[in-house]
């Protein structure tokens, strides 16, 4: 027979305790131990759903493998960080900070997979069924007969749906707004609810006679994680995390987990009044068109590597005199501290003064600075800037700079070259001995120094 347990649960880590605490001994967060209410099955009704439960025991080789079984959904950027499309039976998690665009996308995935015969279903618990149908007037040409909006917040009622309409993908907006009936009197966005929700949808996923696909929308903390327990990660095949500052049009879709593709895959989408938009070329995105032979102090180019994609992108710089004792320092897109540094070995260094100089840096597009190989680059823009001499947009620099003015190696720099090469570019600059020998590339020259005096003085020579 079931016992009545009420215990504490953090609901950050899922400690469970049997009395209040105000400060949680696992995590060591404070406030966060809700009461709920538990039912303990005894031993034998437990032993009997093991005995029900129980499934044969299969080889591995015998076993049919679905992993090239993939709804392609024609968003290219989007296809490309699930690894080629959405795998029939996957349970994916897609999360952001509010307003970044995660309905937004998904009510476009929904469409675009149900204009392949696919059956979808949009179950909220956070909109109406007209928010969504305003929605998708506006992002929409038309709307599909193959999509179904199911507007509850229980989950019982939502595995109804499912079993009686029968669709092929599943999209939950958001996991923490639905309860299931068996974890009552749970509240929902509980650790319990939350889980219970998410295994029931994994049973449903991968069930044996007919496979699903699962999207789950999960809410974002105010530390930018998911929201809910670590095991919420672990659960689910892949992890979709919107990157972007809500007043810039830009969208990163970074795939921190993924079971049929590369984790760090990153896609690139531009939110505007018809959805998300695609960036197919990012290469081109993120560069200012120019005319031929147009040359603009202060902007260099350089390659980035985003998840196994090279990306070309421009950086530029402006740098004009300071009427303040203190000059002023701004990355809009490189982080001040770091600022600092480059421009600390570029005046030690390179023999440029910049004491009374403000110094401003950004990068064509919104995009963040993350990796050191752009150092050589945001170095170059200022002195382009300082100087008034522009530098050929068919220049481009990658290497980082170290505090002795080295120029040092980045990863992953052939397939950098060769994306500059296929994009009309003449000459790049990298570190000394930062190929193996006997590496050629072809319409392009590879310039490799020690130094960044050696850079400044081979490019203004």
């Amino acid at each position: 027979m079931a016992k009545i347990k009420t215990v504490f649960i953090c609901q950050e880590c899922g400690y469970e305790t049997p009395k209040w605490l105000g400060k949680c001994p696992d995590c060591s967060k404070w406030n966060t131990l809700i009461e709920e209410v538990k039912e303990v099955q005894g031993k034998s009704s437990s032993s009997t759903a093991r005995s029900i439960n129980k499934k044969p025991i299969t080889k591995l080789a015998d076993v049919i493998s679905s992993k090239s079984d993939r709804i392609v959904t024609g968003i290219n950027e989007f296809d490309r960080v699930m690894g080629g499309g959405i795998v029939k039976d996957s349970i994916t998690i897609i999360t952001a900070r509010p307003g970044a665009g995660k309905s937004t996308l998904l009510l476009q995935v929904a469409d675009s997979i149900a204009r392949k015969g696919c059956k979808v279903i949009y179950a909220s618990g956070e909109e109406s069924d007209s928010q969504i149908k305003n929605r998708a007037d506006r992002i929409l040409n038309d709307i599909n007969e193959n999509i179904w909006v199911v507007q509850e917040t229980s989950m019982d009622n939502v595995v109804d749906a499912i079993n009686e309409i029968d669709p092929d993908v599943v999209i939950i907006d958001s996991i923490q707004t639905f309860t299931m009936e068996a974890s009552l009197p749970a509240r929902a966005g509980s650790p319990t609810q939350t889980m219970e929700c998410a295994n029931e949808l994994l049973r449903i996923a991968k069930g044996d006679k007919r496979q699903r696909a699962i999207i789950i929308v999960g809410q974002m903390t105010k530390a930018d994680e998911l929201a809910g327990l670590r095991a919420l990660e672990h659960l689910v095949d892949a992890v979709l995390i919107i990157e972007a500052d809500t007043d810039e049009e830009l969208r990163g879709l970074l795939a921190s987990k993924n079971r049929f593709g590369s984790t760090g895959e990153m896609g690139f989408f531009q939110m505007s009044e018809k959805g998300m938009i695609s960036i197919d070329n990012p290469s081109e995105f993120f560069m200012t068109k120019r005319d031929d032979g147009e040359i603009v102090s202060g902007s260099t180019l350089t390659v980035i590597k985003e998840g196994s994609r090279p990306i070309i992108m421009e950086v530029e710089s402006l740098v004009s005199k300071a009427f303040t004792p203190y000059p002023t320092r701004i990355g809009e897109t490189l982080g001040k501290d770091k600022l600092n540094t480059l421009i600390s070995i570029l005046e030690q260094r390179g023999g440029i003064n910049l004491y009374e100089k403000n110094v401003i840096i950004k990068t064509t597009g919104g995009m963040k600075i993350k990796e050191q190989g752009i150092n050589l680059a945001v170095i170059m823009s200022i002195v382009s800037s300082i100087r008034d001499k522009g530098i050929e947009s068919n220049i481009a620099f990658i290497a980082d700079v170290g505090l002795t003015g080295e120029l040092k190696k980045v990863p992953s720099l052939e397939g950098r070259v060769k994306e500059l090469g296929r994009m009309g570019f003449k000459k790049v600059y990298v570190a000394k001995d930062s190929f193996a020998t006997g590496i050629k590339f072809d319409n392009i020259e590879v310039i490799a120094l020690k130094t960044l005096n050696e850079v400044i003085y081979n490019v203004y020579k």
